[in-house]
């Protein structure tokens, strides 16, 4: 039998989390939370997820200071990551810069509002490699 891909999913919008959640789980898919960069590298840890889905503005720590610890831990750092980000929504309101996100080594990139058909054809792809 095969087991569930595990997905990481870390966002402090608790209404996308929630509407992510299912459809991640519409698919053969686990879902874990968190909802914060610290958080989410704790359950990272953990849980050892197959693929981690991270939001780039949270409070306590950011997905780029997530995303560069995950990279740098050995134990995590093969962890397929997609940064989301409504980020080209919100880019006046924040002090994090685009080629942040591009000088790190997040596999994949997606702007909020992602369709959930767009969101589970990412996904898909990044747990087939």
């Amino acid at each position: 039998m095969n087991r569930k891909a595990k997905i990481l999913l870390v966002d402090d919008d608790k209404d996308f989390v929630e509407a992510t959640t299912m459809v991640l789980e519409s698919k053969p898919y686990e879902v874990v939370v968190a909802y914060d960069g610290d958080d989410g590298l704790a359950k990272a840890r953990k849980e050892k997820p197959d693929l981690i889905i991270l939001d780039i503005i949270m409070p306590v720590k950011d997905g780029f200071r997530a995303a560069e610890q995950l990279k740098k831990d050995p134990d995590l750092k093969n962890i397929p990551v997609i940064m989301l980000t409504s980020f080209s929504e919100k880019g006046g309101e924040t002090s994090l810069s685009v080629s942040q996100g591009l000088a790190l080594d997040a596999e994949d990139y997606v702007d909020k509002p992602v369709t959930p058909e767009e969101l589970l054809k990412r996904v898909e792809r990044l747990l087939k490699k």
